[in-house]
Formats: structure tokens, C-alpha cells, sequence
């Protein structure tokens, strides 16, 4: 059975992903948010992503479009709450200081799924933690998605009353 996905949220979705790209790529290089917002906007980054495949090898897929305004709010929103955050993320952490030893997607991963479970209302709890726990499984193999599903999910419970 093929599961209709309509356009709007597989906009969304590919917001999240460009999100974390996004706040990823101002994080680590000499580029500024305004740029980067710029890049994404203007379809000059963040269109193609790399796909293993056990018989192909890799290959470059497109991704599909992102809902632009929303992505541009993310994003945004996370730099103009960054320090908030990740003080806040610290808080649901075991040890603190965990943040700053982190994998740098990792980081850029939970604080676009915070500033978006904090800060906006449109979607339903539940869906933005799936959808990030999803991207965890693109970006990571371990037991980081498990990780992120647990804090996400407590950090819901406190923001989303």
C-alpha cells in the first residue's frame, strides 16, 4: 500500500532537512545566516543530497522542494534563539557539558527540533519529533536516534502543555 504524503507536508519535511543544513553550515564555516537563508531560498545549496545504494554505489538525488517561508522561520528563529537553546537543551541533558562533545549535525539537529517544538504551534508534537527522529536515521546508524527520539520527547512534555 503506497502512502499519500501531500505537498504541503512533504514541504515541511524537506524544511526540516534544509534546517539542519542550514544551521549546520552557519555553525561551522564563515558564512552568516542572511547568506545562508539566501543560498537555500535561491535553490543554490542544499537541492541534492548523496544516496547509498548497495548495487550503485552512491549517486546525487534531488530532494524534493521545502516550504520556504517555514524554512526561512527555522531557521531564523534558531539563530535569533541559539544561546536559549542551548541552554536549555544542556538542562535535559545527563552532563551538561555533553553538548559542546557532540556531533556537530547532531547539534544542529536538536536545536532546529527544539526551536520548532518550542516556538511554533502549526504542527503536532508527535509529527516533529517523528520527522527529526527520521533524519537522525539519515544522518546516524548507532543508537542516536533512539537518543534523540527520548530527549525530544521529554523536552516535548515540558514545552508543549
Amino acid at each position: 500500500m503506497v502512502k499519500f504524503i501531500s505537498e504541503k507536508i512533504r514541504k515541511k519535511t524537506g524544511s526540516r532537512l534544509a534546517c539542519v543544513q542550514a544551521v549546520y553550515m552557519c555553525a561551522f564555516s564563515e558564512v552568516n545566516v542572511d547568506e545562508v537563508v539566501q543560498y537555500f531560498l535561491k535553490d543554490e545549496i542544499g537541492r541534492f543530497a548523496i544516496e547509498e545504494d548497495m548495487i550503485k554505489g552512491e549517486e546525487m538525488v534531488e530532494l524534493s522542494e521545502i516550504d520556504k517561508p517555514y524554512f526561512e522561520k527555522l531557521v531564523r528563529g534558531v539563530f535569533l534563539k541559539k544561546q536559549e537553546l542551548e541552554n536549555s537543551l544542556r538542562n535535559y541533558l545527563k552532563e551538561p557539558s555533553a553538548f559542546d562533545y557532540m556531533n556537530a549535525t547532531m547539534q544542529a539537529l536538536l536545536l532546529s527540533a527544539i526551536y520548532e517544538l518550542s516556538y511554533t504551534t502549526e504542527v503536532d508534537a508527535k509529527v516533529i519529533i517523528q520527522e527529526y527522529v527520521d533524519l537522525a536515521y539519515a544522518f546516524f546508524t548507532k543508537n542516536e536516534p533512539k537518543m534523540i527520539n527520548a530527549l525530544l520527547d521529554q523536552i516535548a512534555k515540558n514545552v508543549r502543555v
